[in-house]
């Protein structure tokens, strides 16, 4: 049976509630219209469901007066509706314990007043100035209402079919951050940006997709089809090495490279172990003569190097890979070279930091994160290639869409059906600018600066990783510590730290748990202890709502809950009176 599109039984005032009160609301009001069997809950009918897609919520319901909240005044709505202090997680877990789907409907206000209790009161408040641990900001407060459209459009990207005008746009988007990256002339972009044989790039849900297109990519194209050969593609990585005479392929990059490549080596049936990892120097760099003897034993073994890969702001650190000399190393190797800039690729947005990313033009694919220093919401990450025909090696067709000569971007990309994020981040190029970028990444990088300033002044802690971009770590360390670690042997300075990172340890849950300001921590091995593993501080300083006096107060709520927790001081106090003896 099909739904009955004329509204059963609504007569004129009953039409009129519906609009006053909202979908399910008015059968609170009018009961007798669709009781449940206990003649108090919301049933299922087609007249109602035929309300709920043509209804909207009225500004009366409850749903629609908490739209109106965050749409008036969202980081007072996020303020007031999230809860500072940290629940346990297994005591959230028994709100989301019953496997079994409802079997009559809920009401709207209903629903809407379990998520406030349970979903949004426990969610993470990361758009707050205090909250500097990831890899999340505030956003424009003009991306929720364009969400508002991008999610009521609810057109499907992976053909043109279900998108129309976003195809181009999505691909205009691709072309303005290729423009960002490549710099080719406006004759480049007229020819490629819309060509239905070419594609700029990719647009992803994240990073690790973004890495994985790169990737499979650079395989795809390293293996092609030949006389005899059907292509990696067709007939897998062990024929593919094979054919062409290769006992191993092998994906180089520094220790710090991100968890997605290992991924992408398991996805592309590679397998993990084909990854190497390269020691960084002091500065959290790729160490370049470890990479090059790197390259050198693996092409005597016959293991051809399927990428190389360049960092361009690391997770942990935020610093950069010297990528210019990079880009030589594999030219010299004939290999596809990858820079990973999910983080710090909008970096060249800026002309006082854009240097510190040069190099970057000569890479062969490039990972952007809009979600990340772009300012949108999660879910938008891209990878450009220098090479608009690169991505030809993973094109894919099918008789119903897709089809050979369509401008269809799912013909490119790994994922099939994609919401239209491209419209957000268009927005957000278009509304923000360049020389708005240049002053979020100029202001973001220089808090950094006056961060590490602050806590190299205050005896207290060490300045663990000193920022290159808007990241840094550190850790609390009483000065009298200090002074004990720069004159301890190895061992003496392991035990040490391994007491310090306890110490590290909890202060950064209390820290959270208090749900006043958050930093995240990381495991790092500095060169200064011999590489020894510690445990430091992270903060990323992105978000332009974090001012000098939260950082301030951040360093202040540490050293206050050093001071009064009890397994911290007795830490402590074990610690001195052994460097004492």
């Amino acid at each position: 049976m099909g739904f009955d599109w004329t509204p059963v039984n609504a007569d004129t005032k009953f039409s009129v509630l519906v609009m006053a009160c909202g979908v399910f609301d008015v059968l609170k009001l009018k009961k007798y219209k669709s009781k449940g069997q206990d003649g108090k809950g919301a049933v299922a009918s087609l007249s109602n469901l035929y309300r709920i897609f043509t209804v909207p919520e009225t500004p009366y319901s409850t749903l629609g007066k908490i739209d109106i909240e965050i749409s008036q005044n969202l980081t007072g709505f996020l303020r007031q509706h999230i809860v500072a202090s940290e629940m346990d997680l297994e005591k959230i877990e028994k709100d989301f314990s019953d496997p079994v789907i409802p079997e009559q409907p809920t009401f709207v206000s209903d629903y809407t007043h379990f998520l406030m209790e349970n979903l949004v009161a426990q969610s993470v408040h990361t758009a707050a100035p205090g909250f500097v641990g990831h890899m999340t900001s505030a956003l424009p407060s003009f991306i929720l209402p364009l969400s508002r459209i991008m999610t009521a459009l609810n057109q499907n990207l992976v053909k043109i079919e279900t998108s129309k005008a976003f195809t181009p746009m999505e691909r205009q988007v691709l072309g303005m951050l290729h423009h960002l990256v490549y710099r080719r002339d406006k004759d480049y972009y007229k020819k490629w940006m819309h060509d239905c044989d070419a594609a700029l790039g990719a647009f992803c849900s994240g990073g690790t997709v973004s890495n994985i297109t790169a990737i499979w990519a650079a395989r795809n194209n390293l293996f092609p089809a030949a006389d005899g050969f059907k292509g990696v593609a067709q007939e897998g990585i062990h024929r593919a090495l094979r054919y062409y005479g290769f006992t191993d392929v092998a994906i180089i990059i520094s220790r710090l490279g991100h968890y997605s490549f290992g991924k992408t080596a398991d996805v592309l049936g590679i397998g993990r172990e084909s990854i190497i990892s390269i020691d960084t120097d002091r500065n959290n760099r790729i160490d370049l003569q470890k990479l090059q003897k790197t390259c050198r034993q693996l092409t005597a073994r016959g293991v051809k190097i399927l990428s190389l890969v360049g960092i361009a702001g690391t997770t942990e650190t935020g610093n950069v890979d010297p990528l210019d000399t990079m880009a030589d190393i594999a030219e010299e190797f004939d290999c596809h070279f990858h820079v990973d800039g999910a983080w710090g690729g909008p970096t060249l947005f800026s002309d006082s930091h854009k240097h510190l990313l040069n190099g970057i033009e000569r890479a062969d694919s490039v990972t952007i994160d809009a979600h990340k220093q772009l300012y949108v919401p999660m879910g938008a990450g891209m990878v450009l290639f220098r090479n608009p025909t690169s991505l030809s090696s993973i094109e894919h067709h099918a008789e119903y869409v897709l089809r050979k000569g369509s401008k269809d971007l799912g013909a490119h990309t790994l994922e099939g059906s994609r919401p239209g994020k491209a419209m957000l981040v268009h927005s957000a190029l278009s509304i923000i600018g360049r020389r708005g970028y240049e002053l979020l990444i100029d202001q973001g990088i220089e808090k950094a600066r006056k961060f590490a300033a602050l806590i190299e002044a205050d005896e207290s802690f060490e300045l663990i990783t000193r920022p290159e971009l808007n990241l840094l770590t550190y850790r609390y360390v009483p000065v009298a510590i200090q002074h004990a670690l720069a004159k301890a042997t190895h061992s003496e300075s392991a035990t040490i730290n391994k007491i310090l990172d306890k110490i590290t340890k909890r202060i950064q849950k209390l820290q959270r748990a208090a749900g006043k300001t958050f930093v995240s921590r990381t495991r790092l091995n500095p060169h200064r202890y011999d590489e020894q593993m510690i445990t430091v501080f992270r903060v990323v300083l992105a978000n332009p709502l974090t001012t000098d006096n939260i950082m301030h107060e951040i360093l202040l709520e540490q050293k206050a809950i050093a001071a009064a927790n009890k397994k911290i001081n007795n830490h402590l106090s074990k610690l001195l009176q052994k460097l004492a003896a």
